[in-house]
């Protein structure tokens, strides 16, 4: 990304339906912060709303947003994430707003606490529970108007985050794996993140599930902690979300706390945000030694086999580890014979359960990618690979003929391989 290792003020931005977080740092190695919204207390929820006053062109966020519509001084616009990605018009007082735009205003108006730092915003990492090409595209448009630059800012999701946040821990909390529960409005998402340290650099997988919670009950939270948790060695637990509560989840806490460390509190994907720009800023020992196959990133190695100075040999295309929809190559090649590209994929393979898989063999999975009605002899072709999804690789290429020596036919070829 071309970060200096000097940056200033570096910021993580936790985006949710219902609320956000904003925690910073003032270098890449610097203490991670987090904005409170009442001095003196851990106050760190940003409700994610706006309310327009009547008759005026004037907005309130936050908590400011919330008085104002008790006072009945304005319109109360609500569920701006969710609005945002729906795409449809939101009308107030008989106008109608771009959801998105609407989404932005939030965003600047609450970025703009960070001046308290007095410092400048240099980097920025928005987190969302999940990222795919929808939300990346709206995310993409809510920051236009932060004055950061384009390759300074990144987004992750919620499993990135507790990884990210993760790295800057101490290396003990590494030796078994981590569970993290985050309990929401009616549900409890549980997020497994363990690492393959046979493998270099170690592989670490994050399995993710949902379980309903209608209500703080003991005895319910005590069976999905057995479910996750069960015999298996676990280093440390992180209890996220102004849910829980000593004085009704006694008996679950017994049983997490037995041999395992045990942390609670609401505001590490926040931090988690702000620790992988830190990442990106300044890497650290864990980062340099790790890679992370979440549910959004690419579990596979893909490359072709080329020949370069009379010798085959293995060309990187796309590498596991990356955000499946991000990861794209476009390149020039010379096919010289026949009418195949020849593939590798190596996939790193995780089970459907609590725990992580093992890397695959070696040398991978050679697939043929057939140009057929090729014409025979020397011929240049353009390729472009992209993901389609997390497991559908798409090969397009495009013949652009030998120059003087044979003309483009002009012909295309698509094909889409399922890679695991």
């Amino acid at each position: 990304m071309g970060f200096r290792s000097s940056a200033k003020l570096i910021a993580g931005y936790d985006l949710g339906n219902e609320v956000c977080q904003i925690s910073y740092a003032l270098s890449g190695n610097g203490e991670v912060e987090t904005i409170s919204q009442v001095a003196g207390e851990q106050k760190y929820h940003i409700p994610t709303v706006l309310c327009k006053r009547h008759g005026v062109n004037q907005w309130f966020y936050g908590r400011e947003a919330l008085r104002a519509a008790d006072r009945q001084e304005g319109i109360l616009v609500e569920n701006l994430l969710d609005m945002a990605l729906d795409g449809e018009p939101v009308v107030v007082e008989g106008e109608s707003y771009d959801p998105v735009a609407l989404l932005a205003l939030f965003f600047r108006r609450s970025l703009g606490q960070l001046s308290q730092t007095g410092e400048k915003l240099s980097a920025l990492t928005v987190t969302c529970p999940s990222i795919d090409k929808k939300i990346l595209d709206v995310l993409r448009q809510v920051v236009e108007g932060s004055r950061i630059r384009a390759d300074r800012i990144s987004f992750q999701s919620h499993a990135e985050s507790f990884y990210s946040y993760m790295l800057r821990q101490p290396g003990e909390l590494w030796t078994y794996p981590s569970v993290l529960f985050h309990y929401r409005q009616d549900s409890i998402r549980v997020y497994r993140m363990e690492a393959n340290k046979r493998t270099t650099p170690s592989v670490v997988f994050m399995e993710e599930k949902e379980y309903a919670f209608p209500e703080a009950e003991d005895r319910a939270l005590f069976k999905i902690a057995e479910e996750v948790c069960g015999k298996d060695l676990i280093g440390s637990i992180f209890l996220i979300g102004d849910g829980f509560r000593e004085d009704w989840m006694k008996e679950s806490l017994r049983f997490l706390c037995r041999g395992r460390r045990v942390f609670q509190g609401n505001n590490l994907f926040s931090k988690g945000a702000c620790c992988g720009m830190q990442e990106k800023i300044s890497p650290g020992e864990q980062g340099k030694s790790h890679v992370f196959l979440g549910n959004e990133k690419l579990k596979a190695n893909i490359g072709m086999q080329v020949l370069q100075n009379g010798e085959e040999s293995y060309y990187a295309l796309l590498d596991a580890g990356v955000s499946w929809y991000e990861a794209q190559r476009e390149l020039e090649v010379y096919l010289q014979d026949g009418n195949e590209l020849m593939l590798t994929v190596l996939p790193l393979i995780r089970s459907n359960s609590f725990k992580a898989g093992k890397a695959a063999g070696r040398d991978g999975e050679a697939i043929r990618v057939v140009l057929e009605g090729l014409s025979e002899g020397i011929v240049r072709l353009k390729l472009h690979f992209y993901m389609k999804t997390e497991q559908c690789l798409v090969v397009e290429a495009e013949d652009l003929g030998f120059g003087e020596f044979r003309a483009s036919s002009g012909r295309t070829w698509k094909d889409e391989i399922q890679i695991y």
